[in-house]
C-alpha cells in the first residue's frame, strides 16, 4: 500500500470527510495486518479502535491535522490535555490502551514507509510517558477555582 502524505491534508469539510474515509481503510488494513501477525482479533480490534480515536477524533476532527506529517508533541497534547478534558471519566488504564494503539499504528506506518523511523521513535517516546499522563489526570481532578487555565497551559494544545 503506497500512502501519499498530501492525500491526508485537511483544509475543508470535504477534505475532512475524504480523509476520514482514507483513515477507515487504513485502519482496516492495520487491523488485518495485526491479525495476520498472530495478534488475536479482540486485541487487534482494541488497537485499531484506539488508533481510530486518536486519528479521526483528535488529529482530523478536532485539529484538522495530517496524520502523516511528523509533528512531535501531538501524542503528548492528545494524552496530556485533549483526552483528559474530552473524556467523561479519564483514567490511565484507558489512556494506556489508546497509547498502545497509537504506538502500534505508527509502527505499522513505518513498516509501510509512510512515516520515518525517527518519527515512529518519537511517537514511541511520547506514548511511553505514562507517569506524566497519570500526573496530568491526577492534577486535572485536583483543579479548583481558576486553576484550569494553569493546568491547560502546562500542556497546551497549540
Amino acid at each position: 500500500m503506497k500512502l501519499v502524505s498530501e492525500d491526508f491534508d485537511v483544509t475543508t469539510l470535504e477534505d475532512e470527510l475524504r480523509v476520514d474515509g482514507l483513515c477507515r481503510e487504513l485502519l482496516l488494513s492495520f487491523y488485518y495486518e495485526r491479525v495476520g501477525a498472530g495478534i488475536g482479533e479482540h486485541e487487534a480490534t482494541l488497537l485499531a479502535n484506539s488508533a481510530d480515536y486518536y486519528l479521526r477524533d483528535y488529529l482530523i476532527g478536532a485539529r484538522q491535522l495530517n496524520i502523516l506529517h511528523p509533528v512531535t508533541g501531538n501524542v503528548r497534547r492528545f494524552a496530556g490535555n485533549w483526552y483528559i478534558v474530552n473524556t467523561l471519566d479519564p483514567d490511565i488504564e484507558e489512556l494506556q490502551m489508546h497509547l498502545d494503539g497509537i504506538r502500534e499504528f505508527y509502527s505499522y506506518l513505518a513498516r509501510l514507509e509512510a512515516v520515518s523511523e525517527h518519527f515512529r521513535s518519537s511517537i514511541e517516546t511520547e506514548c511511553s510517558d505514562l507517569d506524566y499522563y497519570r500526573g496530568r489526570i491526577d492534577s486535572f481532578w485536583s483543579i479548583s477555582g481558576d486553576g484550569y487555565y494553569e493546568w491547560r497551559n502546562e500542556c497546551p494544545l497549540n
